[in-house]
Formats: structure tokens, C-alpha cells, sequence
């Protein structure tokens, strides 16, 4: 396919006069509109203008520019139907071969925290996709181009082939398809939320995320996968193998709790399967990790380790005395960097920034579809503690309760923290009696040899029976930590009472399935 006559009309302008110069040295036809026409003209470069080709001038503050049947006739026409040609012949169409477009900014502009709905709405283009797509539905005979990082293979085929081939044309109209269909995603979902007055989610579940990379493989190796969306504006793997699935879905677990963390002193959580096997803060990062540890001397192994502060060379220390998979950091200093970079297969990881977990929606895919609910980022503070107990929690036993709780909210229903001074005693994950899981919780802090005397319990949901105070109690629990609502609330507490225990109702739970 010689290409004779060429459309460019972009947003971003990057690489366009180069292009430009390319098609221009190759004897086509330069078509072009607005600043892009400006842009090119200023490099001395002829240029058409597209009101010189239609009759039309620009009009409406440059709404109306491409829509045109001289226009849309040239790309849609099929040079190849001798109907099409004989039609365009008598209408005088002339066939375009070539469209270069990008879109205005309309997910820039919205991202902006001034941006109106009379600002977002003037940033909808509609000649740009009405273009794009009909260059790409003929993509047997135009070829089209949406993205600067195109121009250089573009340009090559050019100069060495004098045309595009066909494959290289059906590549690049399914990413115009894309590009379009991304782009109309952006602009429905601004428009949902914008007249979402209700705590209702929006009718439609519309989602475009580009590839981020190719995976080697999923869960297991006979399935195969691939990540999409934006990973690198939250972290940046900059030393060991690429992540795995598996590694994602660790990832995403370790970023959702350290994000609770952050303005808290230094943190320290250890995860394996996206799960916590170790939480703690202290004054030093060292001895968060310290005590991290302490809670599962075990599991750690294979694991994530992730921090709240720059990695120090200590804690690098300890860190690197067990095989551990990654690390992640706000940051490094170079002597820890130098150590752990020591062995290759490690994988470390420095956060950009904390994911934003208040304005973010989760979905999960089921039969026929998905699930969607906003992500679970309540943070309980002593204010909200309903004391439900004769006896008031200490100040102490109110910093180790609302600690648990915020790692509790981590943890897989049904869960069960153990915690004392800023570190997690004993956790039980994921079980289906919620006794049991607190069974576990018990069983791992005497496994590693942890007193359970004075501690404070946590639960995701609530005790539906007073048997599981009772447990805690008898474990060394002093204070307990939980939503409440259960029909068998006074059981409960009459329980705690006769135990002496401090019980607070946080009025909300934690579900984590």
C-alpha cells in the first residue's frame, strides 16, 4: 500500500515535525489542522489545510474540523471495491492513506484538582476517535498511527519498503481500537462518578487498563497471565527477576497494609501469600523488624518483608540472614542497598508512593462477571471505641487494641491478632470457626515462646458466642477488640465482665475472603 496523502491531527505533538519531515521526503501529501498545521508549516514544511480540502472553514471555537465527507469519504473509501472508487471518483474523494492522531487530554484534564465539568467536557474529542476509528476500520487500505512511540517503526518501513505492509497496518488499528475504546472508558466513568449522588456504583462497569507486561505464567505454570494497569507509578523493581503472579498479588497485599502505616513509627511487616505473618512498630526500624519476626520465626522464609522508612543498614542485616523474596522501601541507603544487592536473585522494590486506598475500588471476577466494592480503608481511632465493659482499657491496652485492629483488618476471615506493645503475639488467619483460628493465633505465639499475658485480642467480625472471650482470657488476653452486632452481644459481654476484660465495639468489621 503506497501511501499518497497523509491526515496528522494531534494532541501531542511529540516527534510530529520529524514525521513530518519523513512523509514530506517520501513525496506525500501533508493534510493537516489547527496547531499541528501551525507546528508543521513553522518547520517549513507544506502542509494542506484540511478547510482548504473540504470547502469548509474550522468553526464552532474548532469543534467542527475533520467531520466532513471529503474527509471521512477518504478514508473510509476502499481503493480496492471498484464501486467505492467509482462513487468517490464522481464525488471528487480523494483517498487519505495515512491518519496520525492522539486524543485531547481528557484523563489529564479530570486528574486535575480544579478541573469543572465544563473544563472536562470541552476536553472530549470527537472529530479525533470518529477519525481514528474509521481509518482503522479500513485499515486494508489506510494505516493508522496513535502514538509518537509508532513514528520510528513507521518511518523505517517507510524509507526501506515505500509502504506499509498489511500486518503492520492490522497491528496498529487494533491499538487505535484500544486507544478509542480507552479513551471512551475514561470519559463514562468521569460522567458515573460525576452523577453518582447516591452511595450507588455506577450502572456500568466500564474498564480499560493497558499491558503492562506479560507474565511467565499464573498461579501455576500451566495457566497463563499477564499484569494490566499502572504498577510503575507505585513501585519500581530495580534489582532481581521480574515479579511473578504471585509476587503481583503479594505486592498488592504488602502496599494495602503498609499504607495504614504510614504516618505511624517506623513499621515493619513480613507477608507470605498475602498474608501477614509478622506486624510491629517501634521507635527503631531494627527492632520493628525484630519483634516482626519474633511473632513467626518460620514463615518468613520465601516471604515479602516491607518497611515504612528508608532501610537501614541493620535492619538490612537481619533481613538478609533468611532467604527472603523482596523487599520493599521507601527508600535505601547505600550501604543497605550495596548488601542486599548482593544477592541477585532478591528482588527489591522501592515505593513510589502509598496506594491511595480511600478513593480506590476493587473488583474481583466471578461467573458471569465481577464483583466490585470500595476498598475497605476505615481507620479506627480511639474515638471511635465503644467501651462496652465495666472495666475501661488502660491507655496502654488502647494503643495495642487499636494496633491489632489495624492489622486485623489484613488478615483473612476469619481472623484472630494477638498484640502487645506494638507487636503482633499471634495470628490466626483464614479459618472457618473463628475459636479455631484464635486456637491458631494461641498455638503459633507458644510456638515461638511469646507470653500471651496482657495482650489484647483482635477479631475481624464479631464473638457470636462468649466462648471465644473466654479463650482469650484463658490465653492471657486482657482487653478485647471487636465490630460487635451479634444477637449474643450481652452473652459476650457479661463474659468479658466476669473476666474482668476491657472490650471495646468498633461498630465496623473487617471481612477479608
Amino acid at each position: 500500500m503506497k501511501i499518497n496523502r497523509a491526515l496528522l491531527s494531534v494532541s501531542d505533538k511529540q516527534g510530529i515535525v520529524s514525521l513530518a519531515k519523513t512523509l514530506h521526503g517520501a513525496g506525500v501529501e501533508i493534510i493537516s489542522t489547527g496547531g499541528t498545521a501551525r507546528k508543521i508549516r513553522d518547520a517549513q514544511i507544506p502542509v494542506t489545510d484540511v478547510s482548504e480540502l473540504t470547502g469548509f472553514e474550522e468553526c464552532l471555537d474548532g469543534r467542527v474540523k475533520t467531520l466532513h465527507p471529503i474527509i471521512h469519504g477518504g478514508l473510509l473509501g476502499r481503493t480496492s471495491h471498484q464501486p467505492d472508487v467509482a462513487e468517490m471518483e464522481r464525488l471528487n474523494i480523494q483517498p487519505i492513506e495515512l491518519v496520525v492522531g492522539n486524543l485531547y487530554p481528557f484523563k489529564e484534564t479530570v486528574a486535575e484538582p480544579d478541573c469543572t465539568p465544563a473544563i472536562a467536557t470541552e476536553n472530549i474529542d470527537i472529530g479525533g476517535p470518529t477519525m481514528l476509528r474509521a481509518a482503522a476500520k479500513n485499515f486494508a487500505h489506510v494505516c493508522v498511527l496513535t502514538s509518537p512511540s509508532q513514528y520510528e517503526d513507521f518511518s523505517t518501513e517507510l524509507k526501506e519498503n515505500g509502504s506499509i505492509p498489511f500486518e503492520k497496518r492490522q497491528q496498529w488499528a487494533k491499538t487505535a481500537f484500544n486507544h478509542t475504546a480507552s479513551y471512551d472508558t475514561a470519559i463514562a466513568n468521569y460522567f458515573n462518578e460525576l452523577d453518582n449522588e447516591s452511595d450507588e456504583l455506577p450502572e456500568q462497569l466500564n474498564i480499560s487498563l493497558p499491558k503492562s507486561q506479560g507474565l511467565r505464567y499464573g498461579e501455576n505454570p500451566h495457566q497463563k497471565a499477564a499484569v494490566y494497569g499502572y504498577q510503575s507509578e507505585y513501585i519500581d523493581c530495580f534489582h532481581g527477576k521480574q515479579l511473578s503472579y504471585n509476587n503481583f498479588a503479594d505486592v498488592n497485599a504488602v502496599l494495602n497494609l503498609i499504607a495504614d502505616f504510614q504516618d505511624d513509627k517506623p513499621t515493619c511487616a513480613i507477608f507470605k501469600h498475602t498474608v501477614p505473618c509478622g506486624v510491629a512498630i517501634d521507635d527503631e526500624l531494627s527492632k520493628a523488624w525484630d519483634k516482626a519476626f519474633a511473632t513467626d520465626t518460620m514463615s518468613p522464609f520465601g516471604g515479602i518483608v516491607v518497611v515504612n522508612r528508608e532501610l537501614d543498614l541493620d535492619t538490612a542485616h537481619k533481613i538478609d540472614e533468611i532467604f527472603t523474596e523482596i523487599v520493599i522501601a521507601p527508600s535505601y541507603s547505600d550501604e543497605a542497598l550495596k548488601l542486599l544487592a548482593q544477592k541477585k536473585k532478591r528482588r527489591l522494590i522501592s515505593m513510589k508512593k502509598y496506594v491511595d486506598v480511600k478513593n480506590t475500588r476493587g473488583f474481583k471476577s466471578i461467573f458471569g462477571g465481577a464483583l466490585s466494592q470500595d476498598t475497605d480503608y476505615k481507620i479506627t481511632t480511639q474515638d471511635d471505641l465503644e467501651t462496652v465493659t465495666e472495666r475501661q482499657p488502660t491507655e496502654k491496652e488502647v494503643a495495642d487494641l487499636l494496633f491489632a485492629w489495624k492489622v486485623v483488618k489484613h488478615i483473612k476471615s476469619n481472623a484472630i491478632v494477638y498484640a502487645k506493645d506494638g507487636q503482633t503475639i499471634g495470628i490466626g488467619t483464614g479459618q472457618t470457626s473463628r475459636v479455631e483460628a484464635s486456637e491458631i493465633a494461641i498455638a503459633k505465639a507458644k510456638q515461638e515462646g511469646l507470653s500471651l499475658e496482657g495482650t489484647a485480642i483482635a477479631s475481624d467480625a464479631f464473638f457470636p458466642f462468649p466462648d471465644g472471650v473466654e479463650a482469650a482470657a484463658e490465653a492471657g488476653a486482657t482487653s478485647v477488640i471487636q465490630p460487635g452486632g451479634s444477637i449474643r452481644d450481652d452473652e459476650v459481654i457479661e463474659a468479658a465482665n466476669k473476666l474482668d476484660l476491657a472490650m471495646v465495639f468498633t461498630g465496623n468489621r473487617h471481612f477479608r475472603h
